[in-house]
């Protein structure tokens, strides 16, 4: 198990660094930082399909997440990678770290030939979705595209403001977070829950009968 998974961070590292090379070398700068953001997505959800450990796997996700939030800023879309990194840094993969540290281990899912059904049936569906957009989409050259304008304020004065949408702002975080603390008390399993079962001494066939029969007449 050793050998296949240094094969792999090997493969991983020398692609890496391929990739930083090729976007020094065809756009600079801007190419290096699209490159490391791709190597941090593309790295990253490939180390957490195919990292043995759960927890390892979970925070993989980390450098996926991160490298999103890259590409927004490179799109001048400075909103939207904060929103990335705050909603899914900050909120959905700390969930998913309880979960996985609230829920009991199955072997059985990392199992290699379920991982590369997952990944075939992924794959399927992205080159359907991708035939379907290149057919109708018009691809718009570089030289066409607008210079990037920044919106954060006007959208952070619309969630703060008492005019706007600040009550359903407020609403949607207390109702988040009803729900996360729900589901933490949801899985969690207590102690005495677990052995409540086991330490109750099993009562006699006839006393059980009896106590039905008492029950029953006195029902009556």
């Amino acid at each position: 198990m050793k050998a296949p998974s240094t094969i792999f961070y090997a493969l991983l590292g020398l692609g890496s660094l391929a990739g930083l090379a090729l976007g020094l070398a065809s756009a600079g700068t801007h190419g290096l930082l699209f490159a490391l953001f791709t190597i941090l997505v593309v790295g990253g959800s490939l180390m957490c399909v195919f990292e043995p450990s759960v927890v390892r796997s979970a925070f993989c996700l980390v450098g996926t997440f991160g490298g999103t939030a890259g590409l927004f800023l490179l799109l001048g879309a400075d909103f939207l990678a904060m929103s990335q990194l705050l909603i899914y840094v900050g909120g959905i993969l700390a969930l998913l770290l309880f979960g996985v540290m609230l829920t009991p281990p199955d072997l059985s899912e990392r199992r290699l030939p379920r991982v590369l059904g997952g990944l075939a049936a992924v794959g399927v569906i992205v080159a359907f979705f991708v035939g379907k957009v290149a057919g109708v989409a018009r691809w718009v050259q570089t030289p066409q595209l607008k210079a990037p304008v920044s919106r954060t304020e006007e959208i952070g004065v619309g969630f703060l403001a008492a005019n706007e949408y600040m009550i359903a702002f407020e609403l949607a975080a207390v109702v988040l977070t009803v729900a996360l603390v729900a589901a933490v008390y949801i899985a969690r399993r207590r102690k005495e829950d677990l052995t409540e079962n086991e330490d109750r001494p099993s009562e006699p066939f006839a006393a059980q009968v009896s106590q039905v029969s008492q029950a029953h007449a006195e029902s009556h």
